[in-house]
């Protein structure tokens, strides 16, 4: 999400099959309007400790997954990850994600605009070379993050209803990252392949 990606990870190449499960997945993860509702009312309190979530959550996700650590350069000669609780370009960053996820909770009734929102984010992912396998990695450090600021307002039907929102944002970042993997992969194709390609269709 807004990641200062290395060259080391691999673009992955998807297919037709790949593009449908993803919107299939999208699709799947339904929030209802209670649940709209109660990430809406958490946010409040959660966006009062938006820059420490953000390093908790990017701390926790190094420690976690320590090959996401990889994929940012700014971070990946970094051993001790304690040192990243202070780390500028780290805060600067988590704050990013954060200012996604704030954007994404204001439109969660607005579900054209946060399609628009989630898979623009999904094709930058592409030239970031941030693959989706890490997308889901992010929401689930998110919500580990979350819970201690949020105390006894924390129950598992809050946690059912960030999970299904993350879900659906990942299945929708994956999609866009898919399709921006095809138009790229078009893209490179030559003029004849294309011509080709043309009057095969027709």
């Amino acid at each position: 999400m807004g990641c200062a990606i290395s060259g080391l990870a691999t673009k992955t190449e998807f297919s037709q099959r790949d593009r449908e499960e993803a919107a299939a997945a999208a699709a799947a993860a339904h929030l209802s309007e209670e649940q709209v509702q109660m990430i809406k009312d958490s946010w409040k309190v959660i966006r009062d400790d938006i820059a420490k979530v953000g390093i908790i959550m990017f701390v926790r996700l190094f420690e976690t997954h320590p090959e996401c650590k990889d994929v940012f350069f700014l971070f990946r000669d970094v051993q001790d990850l304690e040192r990243l609780r202070t780390n500028r370009e780290l805060r600067a960053h988590g704050l990013r994600v954060m200012s996604f996820i704030e954007k994404s909770v204001a439109r969660l009734d607005q579900p054209e605009r946060l399609e628009a929102l989630a898979v623009e984010l999904g094709k930058s992912h592409y030239h970031y070379n941030a693959p989706p396998k890490y997308y889901n990695y992010v929401g689930a450090e998110f919500i580990c993050a979350v819970q201690p600021i949020l105390k006894e307002r924390w129950t598992a039907e809050l946690e059912e209803a960030w999970k299904t929102m993350f879900q659906y944002v990942s299945s929708l970042m994956r999609q866009g990252y898919q399709d921006e993997s095809a138009r790229q992969r078009n893209l490179a194709a030559s003029p004849k392949d294309r011509l080709d390609k043309k009057n095969t269709a027709l």
